[in-house]
């Protein structure tokens, strides 16, 4: 690239600077991104650069493929229901050891790496999320039936303080999926919804759902099938299409659920994409799929 280029690049990005200083974004880290060695360079970069122009990332990882293979490492199937996993005590001391134990601390000294002060919770630090156990439910014989998904949760509160207090002192908070109860017991949660619920929670203008496609399209193989911009009506019509369908919904619901609790906008986005982050926020074209309100 020459100088004239990069210098153009600096000037499309400084209106954009200017208007998210200061505001809090919220980044859910998931998908390729998380474990393919360049992908998780440039997020880093991306995540770090954001703190050093004067806005706020807050990450929210997920774990699901690590977990998986932890599982079968030690000889247990992974079991889904409706997407959701279905979590006994030996899953959930599982899920505990891989997303507190090895990517929360992974995804921290990444950051470190370059210049972050990143600080690795969980929902546990602080009673940061309180939960309450998940009702599940299959539909058999057109009779929808309550079933038991374990130390599965629904989040209930966000305690916002811990993180305010991390922002204010310029430290990027990087929090994995995991609720507590009044009682003490720990819960697996959806990171898709723990990072809306978040999002909303702290004030956050942005959120960036990093995935392994390009965001939403008409057709998954036809990249040139892409909604660059929906309103939740229309993708709440989609949804009942079967247009976004299977790992899609959850994701599209965790979004539709942020905005409608006060989030700005909130951007779907593929992590292989070099620097997926820094072009959704700082270019005019952006990336990916923006969802906003009606």
């Amino acid at each position: 690239m020459n100088n004239s280029l990069k210098a153009e690049v600096l000037v499309e990005a400084l209106p954009y600077i200017c208007k998210f200083q200061d505001h809090r974004i919220v980044i859910k880290y998931g998908g390729h991104a998380m474990v393919n060695k360049e992908a998780k360079n440039w997020i880093a970069q991306d995540i770090v650069l954001l703190r050093f122009v004067g806005i706020n990332p807050v990450v929210v990882h997920g774990g699901g493929p690590e977990i998986d293979a932890a599982m079968r490492k030690m000889g247990k199937e992974p079991e889904f229901i409706h997407g959701l996993r279905v979590t006994d005590e030996e899953t959930m001391e599982i899920v505990k050891m891989i997303l507190v134990g090895k990517i929360n601390g992974d995804i921290v000294s990444k950051l470190g790496k370059y210049g972050g002060k990143a600080i690795g919770l969980s929902g546990k630090s602080g009673y940061l999320i309180k939960a309450k156990k998940k009702k599940g439910y299959i539909i058999k014989d057109n009779k929808k039936i309550e079933i038991d998904l374990g130390k599965v949760g629904d989040v209930e509160e966000i305690n916002t303080e811990l993180i305010d207090i991390l922002l204010e002192k310029k430290y990027i908070p990087v929090i994995s999926p995991i609720g507590i109860d009044d009682k003490g017991d720990i819960f697996n949660l959806n990171a898709d919804m723990v990072a809306g619920d978040i999002a909303a929670a702290i004030g956050a203008k942005k959120l960036i759902m990093i995935t392994d496609v390009d965001g939403i399209m008409k057709n998954i193989e036809d990249p040139s099938t892409l909604f660059k911009k929906l309103t939740i009506s229309e993708a709440e019509e989609l949804i009942k299409e079967g247009m976004i369908s299977g790992g899609m919904i959850p994701k599209v619901e965790a979004c539709i659920n942020a905005l409608k609790k006060g989030v700005e906008s909130v951007h779907i986005i593929n992590g292989k994409i070099p620097h997926s982050i820094l072009l959704e926020i700082f270019t005019e074209e952006g990336i990916g799929t923006m969802i906003v309100k009606d």
